[in-house]
Formats: structure tokens, C-alpha cells, sequence
């Protein structure tokens, strides 16, 4: 990706050439800040990017940001508003500046009422929902961006082995958290990637399990830690599961079958594979297994600015997956009452196959606490 703002907001005016709209439309969020080189938030305040598919962008700023604005180097028209007089008629000098009937949004990032906002001011102005198209330059990462992202998952790698070397029975799933959050920033975290997963026991049967402040974790227990740490604005995802003091029969063959999933998707990864042939592959290993009713989730999903972003890992999406795309690798198996095992790597996808950033050791770990 070139450091040229007007290369950056070049790719998005061919998109809305290709797409046969006017302009796309921006606004907060993961392409927002890789097209401009800096991050701003998303609040109450409309925030809009327009880059035209001839001519140049404009933005719709709020005056409070006009400071940090200056600092990407816009050259393009921008209509600023405040708080106290309101944005509609910052939304009429956009529009009737811009002199475009078609525009081009990010529909899982834009948000109802700035949609109403462009109507209000241009009721004519026909909106397409352009999410996949919009967002699919940042599937392919560049070596600058392996190379953020290699530095979260180092964190997070550094993080997880400082927690599990912490903890003790008796200990409660917000106690091992908290610990965990600690970590992650003293090894070097700009921010989490997400709130963090960390789940013992039955907690662990529950892909999306939240700490809990009353179960103190016992011998016996699988633990169950999904987090990441967030640097240079990339996002680490790892999961690793791990056995309190003793391992029963059921969770070592468990464990087990979930590892022989996450190979065989490693070893299915290559350029020009297709997300449906890696999750077939990994989700097969899960359904010949004696486990098969313990599925509940796809294998993964894309890994970058966002914690979940294109591709998706999943049967039935046969996008093919070129050279430079991250991928979570994480087939689990969950029984609700008992335990769940997840395994989850960030993969790099090669021209010859793939490169695992995750390093954490993943063979059956049983910790002597």
C-alpha cells in the first residue's frame, strides 16, 4: 500500500468505477483509518469521506477534529459543523458541492442516521451497500502489516505465557482475566483487540463465555483463554485451551481431535484455496470424530485492522483466498454442562503454502497448579 494519501484514495475512486457509482463513501472504522493513515473515532458526531470516482474527495468533518484532521494532509473540500448549530446543513453543502446521484457505503460501518443525514440532504442520491467491495483491499496484507500484526501476536504470546504461569486453584475466571489484561499491556499492547475470553469448566462449553467473578477454577478443569492485544492498529485472535492439574480420558481425546482439525487446516492452506475447501477440511476432522454433536462455529474468519473481517472460514463461501491473507484457524468442539476445547492460530496465507505468526505451543498442556 503506497504512504500517498492521494494513492490511497485513488484505489476507492476505481472501486466506485468498477462498482458504477459516483463515490464512496467512508466513515470511522478500519477503512477510514487505513485510507487516511490515522484513526478517529465513531460517536455521535458524523465523520464522512467521500472519494469521487472522477475528481477530488471531500469530507464532512466535526469542527472539534478540524486539529486533527490537518495532520493527514487532505487537500479536498471539507464542510465542518458544531455541535451547537447541528450538521444539516453541513450534510446540503457536502452533497451539493459533490453534484452526485449515486454513492457507494460500508454497510456494516455506517450507521442509520448518517444514511438519513445524506437522504435528508439529497433525497435523490440512490445508496448501495458496498461492504465487501470496499473493504476487500485490506484482505491482502502487506509486509507492513504482517509485520504489526506479528508484533500483536508476539505480545499476546509473551501475555499468555506470563498468565498461565500464574495461576492457581482456587482461583476465580476474573482473577486469571484481570491478570491476563495486566500482562497484555506491560509486554507492550496499544489497547485489547476485544474483551477477553477467559473460561474454566462448564464456562469453557460456551464459545462467547464472559469471566465469571464466582467460579473459582478446580483440578480437573479445561481452561479456556481467547484474547488478543491490539498494536499499531492490528489485531491479534488466539485461543489456547489448557487442563488444571490432571486431564480426564474425554478431554485428552477432545483435545486431541480439535489439534488434528487445526492441522489438517494448516495443511490445507495454500494460495488459491478456497475458505469453503479449508473449513470442509477442518470441520470433517470435527464430524468423523465421536464429538460431531460438539460443533457449534465455522473454523474462522478473516484477521487485520478488525478482529473479524473478510474472509470468512466457513462452507459455502468460495471466495479464493490469494497470497497475503490472514486467517484465524480455531475449530473447537463445546458440550454445554461440560467443557469446550478451542485451538486458534493466525495464519498467514503464502504462494506455497502458509505461515503460522502464532507460535505458542500447542500439544496438550496440563498445568501443575
Amino acid at each position: 500500500m503506497s504512504n500517498s494519501l492521494n494513492d490511497r484514495l485513488s484505489a476507492y475512486a476505481d472501486i466506485a468505477a468498477d462498482l458504477s457509482v459516483d463515490a464512496v463513501a467512508l466513515v470511522p472504522g478500519p477503512n477510514f483509518t487505513r485510507a487516511v493513515d490515522h484513526a478517529f473515532m465513531s460517536h455521535e458526531r458524523p465523520f464522512v469521506l467521500v472519494i469521487p470516482a472522477r475528481g477530488p474527495a471531500a469530507a464532512l468533518v466535526p469542527n472539534l477534529e478540524l486539529g486533527s484532521w490537518e495532520l493527514v494532509g487532505f487537500d479536498g473540500a471539507v464542510f465542518d459543523w458544531r455541535d451547537q448549530t447541528g450538521y444539516d446543513d453541513a450534510f446540503a453543502a457536502l452533497t451539493e458541492h459533490l453534484n452526485i446521484t449515486s454513492l457507494a457505503v460500508e454497510g456494516q460501518v455506517m450507521r442509520v442516521f448518517v444514511h438519513h443525514a445524506l437522504k435528508k440532504a439529497q433525497p435523490d442520491l440512490r445508496i448501495i451497500d458496498a461492504e465487501r467491495e470496499i473493504s476487500a483491499p485490506r484482505m491482502i496484507k502487506t509486509e507492513a502489516e504482517v509485520a504489526a500484526l506479528q508484533e500483536a501476536i508476539n505480545i499476546s504470546e509473551r501475555a499468555l505465557r506470563a498468565t498461565l504461569d500464574s495461576v492457581k486453584l482456587g482461583q476465580t475466571e476474573k482473577e486469571i482475566e484481570q491478570k491476563l489484561v495486566q500482562m497484555v499491556f506491560a509486554e507492550g499492547a496499544d489497547d485489547l483487540s476485544f474483551a477477553p475470553i477467559v473460561a474454566a469448566g462448564d464456562g469453557s462449553a460456551r464459545p462467547h463465555a464472559k469471566a465469571r467473578e464466582d467460579y473459582r477454577v478446580k483440578a480437573g478443569d479445561a481452561l479456556l483463554i481467547d484474547f488478543g492485544a491490539r498494536k499499531n492498529g492490528f489485531a491479534a485472535d488466539i485461543t489456547r485451551t489448557v487442563f488444571l492439574g490432571h486431564v480426564s480420558d474425554e478431554g485428552r481425546e477432545v483435545y486431541d481431535t480439535v489439534l488434528r482439525a487445526n492441522l489438517a487446516g494448516l495443511d490445507a492452506t495454500r494460495a488459491g484455496v478456497t475458505a469453503h475447501e479449508i473449513d470442509d477440511v477442518v470441520t470433517g476432522v470435527l464430524e468423523a470424530s465421536p464429538y460431531a454433536d460438539r460443533i457449534r462455529t465455522k473454523t474462522g474468519h478473516g484477521l487485520g485492522r478488525d478482529v473479524h473481517e473478510a474472509p470468512y472460514i466457513m462452507r459455502g463461501n468460495h471466495m479464493t483466498l490469494p497470497a497475503g491473507t490472514v486467517y484465524t484457524n480455531e475449530p473447537g468442539l463445546y458440550e454445554i454442562g461440560n467443557f469446550g476445547v478451542r485451538i486458534e492460530d493466525d495464519v498467514l496465507i503464502t504462494e506455497d503454502g502458509y505461515k503460522s505468526l502464532t507460535n505458542f505451543p500447542k500439544e496438550l498442556m496440563v498445568l501443575p497448579c
